[in-house]
């Protein structure tokens, strides 16, 4: 083969190598609007230590309302950065509903990560059929009037800038 035709063909590789890998390391997470004609479900969660969550209760407030698993490696990675939200001055609620499975599994999950956030268990699913949940994790951010007005599907850093500017505009709606 001629030597000129190697050295073109591996140069047009690796360019669309390089052009490819920045796509791929991309966000990992998707930020879609509410639809607009969907009602924001009512909220009546009670979490693993027994507090009940509801809408007029968490009304004035910023709600972040994240559908995981324990299996779902996306979801462990995020988990961390939630808690830090979570424990944050000025903190939104957190509130992590964790989709069909068993307490004990959770519980374990929750103790060896160190994990304090509220979690709520959706133990047939019915919380995310109503919520829209389809992809693991999604959250749901929740304007202080009790609607919700974003779905991030994927998994996020919570600690981040991008998070921080989202949780603020929703404070702003106050």
């Amino acid at each position: 083969m001629n030597p000129s035709f190697v050295n073109l063909a591996r140069r047009g590789f690796l360019a669309a190598v390089f052009t490819l890998v920045p796509l791929c390391a991309v966000a990992q997470f998707d930020k879609q609007a509410w639809p607009a004609k969907t009602p924001t479900p009512v909220l009546n969660l009670q979490d693993l230590q027994g507090h009940t969550w509801t809408t007029a209760a968490l009304k004035g407030r910023v709600v972040v309302l994240n559908f995981w698993a324990t299996w779902c490696a996306p979801c462990k990675e995020e988990m961390p950065t939630l808690q830090d939200l979570h424990d944050s001055p000025q903190a939104p609620v957190v509130i992590a509903v964790n989709v069909k499975e068993p307490k004990s599994r959770v519980q374990t999950f929750l103790n060896q990560r160190q994990l304090s956030l509220p979690v709520v268990l959706d133990e047939r699913g019915d919380l995310a059929r109503q919520w829209g949940v389809r992809v693991y994790p999604t959250t749901v951010l929740i304007a202080p009037d009790g609607q919700a007005r974003w779905r991030v599907l994927g998994d996020l850093d919570w600690d981040g800038l991008q998070a921080e500017a989202w949780i603020k505009d929703l404070q702003r709606l106050r």
